[in-house]
């Protein structure tokens, strides 16, 4: 059965697409450094924020220009200790009429503390600037939109930008996944079934390395080998590398949970994770165009 889906998939997004050492897609690396640098300048993203305000207005208004439609889901979550967060999930659709579709899935809120392993004692309370933890995969995720609007997909494509992802506690699962877990409650409709999901989460550091995740390759199989396959055919096997990597706790969880099969694409080997250290330096436009180039051949089946 799984090696069935594989080879359907194949067909259907791989058509017309040959292997090559180098990328030729209308994804725009550069373009998606400099959406990296206008989240950046906002502000800290953490949901109730000004920041976050103003990022979740301009992702809506950039997307109203390039996807056929857009569709937002706001809510509120209670936290454990009683403070109460504006969320709003955004979904971008292009050719929302066509049965046969992707899912790709990003987050973009940033954690209110800084608190990774790597932080200084003095600073571990002081908001984390989110450049590749956040930014970089709704980034991505921004200049994909303008390629597709360009040059459009061969099946349907949903962006959705998930908020509240970096809130809590990963340790117990506290108020962490909370525009996943809403989204997987919460379908565009009852009969929603993507061909297949990505999450693209902290995508753009330099020399980025991805191995497959371990849920992913568990519970979606198929789908891991299809994204490897797609990568090594543009010439980036040794960026999408096929060995095991961890299990990560990730909004592919509650996706995988409510039955779409949704994989983790993500380099967690990033010292300056949760820390006031992941700024605008750390992030490459070559890894952006890397990833770009990979999610844009997946849905375009063309170069």
């Amino acid at each position: 059965m799984r090696r069935s889906l594989l080879l359907t998939l194949a067909c259907v997004l791989l058509a017309g697409c040959r292997p090559e050492s180098g990328a030729r897609t209308p994804f725009d690396g550069a373009a998606a450094l400099g959406y990296v640098k206008t989240q950046l300048d906002f502000g800290v993203r953490v949901p109730g924020s000004p920041g976050h305000r103003r990022t979740g207005d301009w992702l809506v208004a950039r997307l109203r220009a390039t996807a056929d439609t857009v569709l937002e889901q706001r809510f509120t979550h209670v936290t454990a200790q009683g403070d109460t967060l504006p969320l709003r999930n955004i979904l971008a659709r292009f050719r929302p009429a066509e049965s046969q579709r992707v899912l790709y899935v990003t987050h973009w809120d940033t954690r209110p503390l800084s608190d990774g392993p790597n932080e200084r004692a003095d600073r571990r309370t002081a908001p984390m600037p989110g450049a590749n933890d956040g930014a970089s995969g709704t980034a991505m995720f921004v200049a994909l939109a303008d390629a597709l609007k360009r040059m459009p997909p061969t099946v349907g494509v949903d962006l959705l930008f998930v908020d509240g992802e970096d809130y809590g506690s990963f340790v117990d699962g506290r108020d962490v996944l909370l525009g996943s877990n809403y989204f997987a409650k919460h379908l565009p409709d009852s009969a929603y079934r993507p061909l297949y999901g990505v999450l693209w989460d902290m995508i753009g550091k330099r020399d980025t390395r991805f191995t497959e995740e371990e849920n992913s390759v568990q519970r979606a199989p198929e789908v891991v080998a299809l994204v490897w396959k797609r990568a090594a055919q543009l010439g980036y096997a040794a960026v999408f590398v096929p060995t095991p990597g961890g299990a990560v706790t990730d909004d592919h969880l509650p996706l995988l949970d409510a039955g779409l099969r949704v994989i983790d694409v993500l380099d967690l080997d990033y010292p300056e994770h949760h820390t006031t250290r992941d700024t605008f330096d750390r992030v490459s436009q070559r890894s952006l165009q890397i990833v770009g180039d990979v999610a844009y051949s997946l849905v375009a089946g063309r170069e």
